[in-house]
């Protein structure tokens, strides 16, 4: 074989496996929380971006708490719940996407429900099929159309809906990534620091380079810190390929609020909680079922875990889809915890 026929045979290899990580990527959606096949029936074949919400109208929430009792406020952004290739980007009419929005609701914000107000917009998430992993995410225009709708709801609670109570911000997957940028773009306000409880910025990564360039994004160092950000992604041990992971992810540990490599027993795990993730209802709840610690090597949280989970069309040992319900009562606990501190620090609040 000559040099020629090698270096075509290596351009064959680098583009087949960038369409084998985007293939697996768009795989990946369907099996995110809340998430199904959406049949291609429900999806406008046209292909045209739906119109952006007017969070005016309660329509375009996935819930507003009736009436605010708590001190605190939540603004949480759901994972990835829609693949397809067309329209590029989640229609919000779509009634078994918002379906899928609901659900979250019961899966993953409430964790924050008992001690906060929760508020979640419905945003016109990127498809994971319009996702290029050899470029900025960031910079992709159907995730800024996204994001632009996550700002503009942002901006009308704070104004229509918060009345100056403190807030925590909260997502996963993309909903996370939403609000990085969230905070790296209006997060540089001291009102906006002071009012911020903490951000549970889960299953996405926050790396050294964030917080370098935006210093008003401080990282968790405690169980009991506040105006912070949590930050982890769940996998097994040699568990490699995860989408989510960059190189010097930040991570802490949601069971003994550890970011060094100190290893958290299982009997530390306050209760993993399994849902049902059509109805949203628990299937499960077990205390003591597994436990972790942080690899600083990968940026990950390793886990050994008792049972076989189907993890979907992830790469082996990533829990991705599990982030929240394997550390379920810890992150709950936690939010209690930091709501107290934050009244302790802010008394004039």
């Amino acid at each position: 074989m000559n040099y020629q026929h090698i270096k075509i045979l290596g351009m064959y290899k680098q583009a087949m496996k960038r369409h084998l990580i985007l293939l697996s990527l768009i795989l990946m959606a369907l099996m995110c929380w809340g998430c199904g096949t959406i049949p291609q029936s429900t999806i406008d074949p046209g292909g045209k971006i739906s119109q952006a919400p007017d969070y005016q109208k309660a329509s375009s929430w996935v819930i507003q708490t009736p009436t605010p009792d708590n001190p605190i406020d939540v603004f949480y952004v759901y994972p990835t719940i829609y693949a397809d290739d067309s329209p590029a980007n989640m229609d919000i009419n779509n009634e078994v996407l918002r379906r899928a929005a609901e659900n979250l609701i019961d899966t993953q914000a409430s964790v924050y429900s008992e001690s906060a107000n929760v508020f979640a917009p419905y945003y016109r998430q990127m498809s994971f099929a319009k996702l290029d992993p050899e470029k900025d995410m960031y910079k992709n225009q159907y995730f800024l159309i996204g994001y632009s709708d996550v700002s503009r709801a942002f901006d009308y609670f704070l104004k229509n809906l918060n009345q100056g109570r403190p807030f925590i911000l909260a997502g996963h997957s993309q909903g996370s990534m939403v609000l990085i940028q969230l905070m790296r773009e209006q997060f540089k306000r001291p009102g906006l620091q002071n009012q911020l409880v903490a951000a549970y910025l889960i299953g996405y990564s926050i790396t050294p380079e964030d917080f370098a360039a935006y210093p008003w994004m401080k990282p968790a160092t405690l169980a009991t810190d506040t105006g912070v950000i949590i930050s982890y992604n769940t996998q097994a041990p040699g568990a490699t390929g995860s989408p989510v992971l960059l190189p010097g992810a930040f991570c802490i540990n949601p069971l003994n609020w550890a970011t060094d490599e100190t290893p958290a027993d299982k009997l530390l795990n306050l209760g993993t909680v399994f849902f049902n993730t059509t109805t949203g209802h628990i299937e499960r709840e077990m205390p003591h079922y597994a436990g972790a610690r942080v690899d600083k090597k990968t940026g990950a949280l390793v886990t050994i875990l008792p049972e076989k989970l189907d993890i979907g069309a992830f790469p082996p040992g990533v829990y991705h889809k599990f982030d929240y319900s394997l550390w379920y009562c810890n992150l709950k606990a936690n939010v209690k915890t930091r709501c107290k501190h934050y009244f302790e620090n802010n008394e004039d609040r």
